[in-house]
């Protein structure tokens, strides 16, 4: 039987994996995870690369059992009725699934009758999806002519081809150039103006922040921030300030020391050869900044003031820059 509400396409409650590691130990890849998505919007899953993105995008689609918790998506228990699921949603995943051999729409045809659409049904789909994520110019070229963007934009028109109530997308810019990347956000942003629900994982700030009306930012496991990108952002106390200090980890502690006492710092941390500042004003606290450390003979390699970005809202809930964490510790 469906569950859930109508509101409601995606309800998480304490949703949990974890995989055999070395020495018999088990490792944790998703610890208790809870979400809610609403119908027609575009909610983002934000971390660093091994924080659990892709594994819980994993389970919430059957391709993972899960170990623990529940899952409804789509009006259906993901562990009880994984066809049901399965039948009501769209999945990207990074690697995409045309075949190099087919032009673009005899992917999407086939594609279609493959989810049991009538040919009329699937060939009238086939041409708004054409139209819809601007496909015309090469739909009918083969697919290993594609350049990268076409392919990822024909990836998400597969994953669309039986309207589905849910697109999932995992990491669907990665690779692409700047101008694809924009030309696809554009194309996601007129999905979800055609109303189309999408569950979008990325570990780009920039992407999560330009299209997504929530986001839930995951780190070894665990939700540490859920909002709009604007309401967290705002949670971040005045204007960012980057130090980066000549000397290293012993300047940084020392920057450190003199200058979060002062009254117009308002959060400050050391990290590595780097000092995070938030500041009231930075055009007047920026020359008081630097006249304090010259003064302390505190050498700067640089500094950069801006307004907070979720990776402020990252640095601030988990104590490390989101964009430090590269690619290490990814889960199994």
């Amino acid at each position: 039987m469906a569950q859930g509400n109508e509101s409601t396409v995606i309800e998480v409650r304490d949703l949990r994996k974890s995989f055999a590691g070395r020495h018999g130990r088990r490792v944790e890849a998703v610890c208790g995870v809870d979400i809610e998505v609403r119908r027609g919007e575009i909610f983002g899953f934000l971390g660093p690369n091994g924080a659990g993105k892709t594994t819980t995008l994993r389970m919430l689609t059957t391709l993972l059992p899960i170990d623990s918790g529940s899952a409804i998506v789509a009006g259906h228990d993901v562990a009880r009725h994984p066809a049901r699921v399965r039948a009501q949603i769209g999945y990207v995943s990074q690697l995409g699934g045309a075949d190099d051999l087919d032009t673009g729409r005899e992917s999407l045809l086939l594609q279609g009758r493959l989810y049991g659409g009538d040919a009329r049904t699937v060939a009238t789909r086939t041409a708004e999806l054409i139209d819809l994520l601007d496909l015309g110019d090469f739909a009918d070229r083969r697919v290993a002519t594609y350049s990268g963007g076409q392919r990822r934009r024909l990836d998400v028109a597969l994953g669309l081809v039986h309207s589905p109530d849910v697109l999932f997308l995992d990491e669907p810019s990665t690779g692409l150039d700047p101008q694809n990347r924009a030309n696809l956000w554009e194309r996601i942003g007129d999905l979800r103006a055609a109303g189309t629900t999408i569950f979008l994982t990325t570990h780009y700030l920039d992407e999560a922040d330009a299209l997504c009306d929530r986001v839930a930012i995951i780190d070894h496991g665990l939700i540490v921030a859920l909002g709009a990108p604007v309401e967290l952002k705002r949670e971040v106390a005045g204007q960012a300030v980057l130090l980066s200090l000549r000397d290293g980890a012993p300047a940084a502690q020392q920057a450190l020391a003199l200058l979060e006492p002062l009254d117009y710092v308002r959060e400050a941390s050391a990290h590595e050869a780097d000092l995070h500042l938030y500041v009231d004003n930075g055009g007047e606290s920026l020359p008081l900044l630097l006249r304090v450390l010259d003064g302390a003979g505190v050498g700067l390699r640089s500094i950069s003031l801006s307004e907070p970005t979720l990776d402020d809202v990252f640095l601030r809930y988990t104590g490390r820059s989101l964009r430090d964490t590269g690619e290490s510790g990814a889960a199994p």
